[in-house]
């Protein structure tokens, strides 16, 4: 069941989101060769817990450890923290945070470059980066959650690069994952009718090589099969009639 949000609770959830917001600026600070994921796992949890009212939503969700999914390289989603994952120059790794606020939850992902990157990924990034935005353009009332995914596979494909089909983004507010799946891929006018309202997490995962994936012995990692990089973008948006709100940003 699709559950709209009234202008109050859209509110609260802009306020969460812009706790969660500092919290990726705060974790981008601290990136850095040498760092464990542990250690920023701490740095994102503690500075979440500062503001009253606001804690980490993933920590504990489901059984999962952390406080944040932090994924490096081939590891598209869901990396569990660890003192043994130490960053170092030229990796990937994708912050996912999520933070529950006044009862209402949102949901972001950032993927970071340690250190210098190279070409390729580089370019990784603007295109994950590229397709978020083009998917949240094409949230907007009257369109169809497949406007969203053709807007984002769009983008990707157009680069060579490939979008995660077995992963989706997700309906988001009340709890985490709410009903309505946010597929990247998808054709125009398909799927359930966009309505103000509605608050989605739009999340492309673009992989540089096959959009398979497999999940690591830990149940929890999920990794691109092929072994080459991944990327992950995320913001919480508000559908509304005056078009895309995002939730997740320092000003929402």
């Amino acid at each position: 069941m699709i559950q709209l949000k009234s202008q109050r609770e859209l509110e609260i959830m802009a306020r969460g989101g812009r706790i969660l917001a500092a919290a990726h600026a705060e974790a981008a600070r601290h990136v850095r060769p040498g760092l464990s994921t542990l250690e920023l796992d701490t740095i994102i949890e503690d500075f979440i817990r500062a503001h009253d009212g606001a804690v980490p939503a993933f920590k504990g969700l489901y059984g999962f450890a952390g406080s944040a999914c932090l994924s490096i390289n081939e590891e598209i989603v869901h990396g569990i923290p660890s003192a043994r994952r130490v960053l170092r120059e030229g990796d990937l790794l994708t912050v996912d945070i999520g933070v529950k606020y006044e009862g209402m939850y949102t949901d972001a992902a950032v993927t970071h470059g340690v250190g210098e990157i190279d070409d390729e990924a580089k370019r990784l990034l603007r295109t994950t980066r590229e397709s978020l935005d083009a998917g949240i353009a094409a949230a907007v009332v009257g369109n169809h959650i497949g406007d969203i995914g053709h807007a984002v596979q769009t983008v990707v494909e157009r680069e060579g690069f490939s979008v995660v089909r077995e992963l989706v983004g997700h309906g988001v507010g009340f709890v985490l994952h709410e009903d309505i799946q946010v597929p990247n891929h998808g054709k125009p006018k398909r799927g359930t009718k966009l309505m103000a309202g509605m608050t989605l997490a739009i999340e492309p995962m673009v992989n540089v090589g096959t959009p398979a994936t497999r999940t690591l012995s830990d149940k929890w990692t999920i990794v691109a099969a092929d072994g080459k990089r991944s990327a992950h973008f995320e913001h919480t948006v508000a559908i509304t009639k005056d078009g895309p709100r995002i939730l997740t940003l320092p000003d929402s």
